[in-house]
């Protein structure tokens, strides 16, 4: 069982001067719900090596269990620094491909020309697409076998708009993902904001949070 884990390489936050990347949690927690299932995990990002990870999430109350197991995990911290550059990497011989979110992904996933080939390779293979927050920003542009959105008519989630409304970036992000699985034809649906809701629609599985990461991770491995 191989999964591809697919990580942002951007680290700035629009035009704010603050720094963003991945959210700790939302990688951790999957990575560890892949590796205790015995699954061979690589990863990736734009630019390769060590991705940027949001200093918010690494903050003392942004910790969980699973942080906390990756800040004592040497191994996989090396596994993280050394990710590979996403253009020499190729949809075959993966079983699922997962993107982790925070905010970074709305400027260098959603619109990677790499990225947006792969997932269109793992869809039209039947083979699991995850996505948890604002990763979910991946579906921008992939689109089906039918030429229409990837997310058209199928029920998703990802970071509602009033969850980045807590959290003061509205107007900062270059997009909102509920507007834009919305307008991709998604059957946008959320729970509360700030708890775990995950979606499965045939082989696309998305979390609406940073609290849904290992309900999102256990719901791709259940594919498999």
């Amino acid at each position: 069982m191989k999964i591809l884990m697919v990580l942002t390489s951007h680290d700035q936050l629009g035009n704010t001067g603050n720094k963003t990347g991945f959210w700790l949690e939302e990688f951790a927690a999957p990575y560890y719900v892949f590796l205790d299932a015995g699954a061979e995990i690589t990863l990736a990002s734009p630019k390769g090596g060590q991705p940027p990870i949001d200093p918010s999430s690494d903050a003392d109350d942004a910790q969980t269990e699973a942080t906390k197991r990756f800040k004592s995990d040497d191994a996989a911290q090396a596994h993280l620094a050394d990710t590979k550059i996403l253009s020499t990497v190729d949809a075959d011989g993966f079983d699922a491909i997962f993107y982790p979110g925070g905010h970074g992904p709305l400027w260098d996933l959603a619109e990677d020309t790499n990225s947006i080939a792969l997932i269109e390779a793992f869809s039209a293979n039947n083979r699991p697409v995850g996505a948890v927050c604002h990763a979910p920003a991946v579906f921008k542009h992939p689109k089906g076998a039918d030429g229409k959105p990837l997310v058209s008519g199928r029920t998703v989630t990802g970071f509602t708009n009033s969850e980045e409304e807590a959290v003061g970036l509205t107007n900062i992000v270059p997009f909102l993902v509920e507007d834009m699985l919305q307008a991709n034809g998604g059957n946008y649906q959320k729970s509360d904001d700030w708890a775990s809701f995950v979606v499965t629609d045939g082989k696309l599985v998305t979390g609406q949070n940073p609290a849904s990461s290992e309900e999102a991770a256990a719901k791709l491995l259940a594919l498999l």
